[in-house]
């Protein structure tokens, strides 16, 4: 494949492609455990009772606003992504479930016009993949400034598990069953064939984390599920 799979156009319209199925597939991928690790990864930041911002980043249809809503419950909630079909769907579950509440801004986090030291809390589930190294490093800039004095980050990302027998079936099935699935059901095989490509390339969250860790924002790994998850929460000191 010629293209460039980093390239944020290729990406956004991969995702401008997904959109009507992702949130199935994804479920589907993850035997369900995807809306799990949402809510533990998120559960490693500290709960508040206060009013506070949080921004949900790369946010897709909104499937992270559920466990967002439930550990911090006087959240206000902002959601960034730069598909614009994914934001549709996204601005649609915003008026039925969340009564319009969430705000929704079509940006590119890498090139983005968020205030600075503005957010308590930034999260983002299962779009850090897309992401090459050095795309990464501007990443975690961006949430370094972004990030009140004290504020929490929290990410979670499907990964490629290290055991290599469970590393060959969870291929298998990512890499060949869903893709399958994907073309009976939604009429798409190269979108989902790409997912699990990003996910061998990106391996797990463990070089992301250490990213962070050298511009000054302290975290902790986690894996998930004998490490068909992995992510990282940490503070802006």
């Amino acid at each position: 494949m010629s293209q460039n799979i980093y390239n944020p156009e290729y990406i956004k319209g991969l995702f401008n492609q997904m959109s009507s199925s992702y949130e199935r597939m994804n479920y589907i991928s993850s035997f369900g455990f995807s809306v799990r690790w949402r809510r533990q990864v998120l559960k490693k930041v500290k709960v508040t009772q206060e009013k506070v911002e949080v921004i949900d980043l790369m946010t897709g249809i909104g499937e992270m606003w559920n466990a967002i809503a439930h550990q911090l419950p006087k959240a206000t909630i902002s959601a960034l992504d730069y598909s614009e079909s994914m934001l549709e769907k996204a601005k649609d579950k915003n008026n039925l479930k969340y009564n319009g509440k969430v705000n929704l801004m079509l940006q590119n986090v890498l090139e983005n016009e968020l205030p600075s030291n503005h957010y308590d809390y930034v999260t983002c589930s299962f779009g850090l993949k897309t992401f090459n190294n050095e795309q990464i490093e501007v990443l975690a800039n961006e949430i370094k400034r972004i990030l009140k004095p004290g504020g929490q980050f929290s990410f979670i990302e499907v990964s490629e598990p290290r055991n290599k027998v469970l590393k060959f079936f969870y291929g298998i099935y990512i890499g060949g069953f869903i893709p399958v699935l994907g073309t009976m059901l939604f009429g798409r095989v190269n979108e989902y064939k790409m997912l699990w490509r990003y996910t061998k390339q990106f391996k797990d969250a463990k070089l992301a984390s250490e990213c962070f860790k050298s511009i000054g924002l302290d975290n902790t790994f986690h894996s998930f599920f004998f490490g068909c998850a992995t992510g990282f929460s940490g503070q802006k000191s």
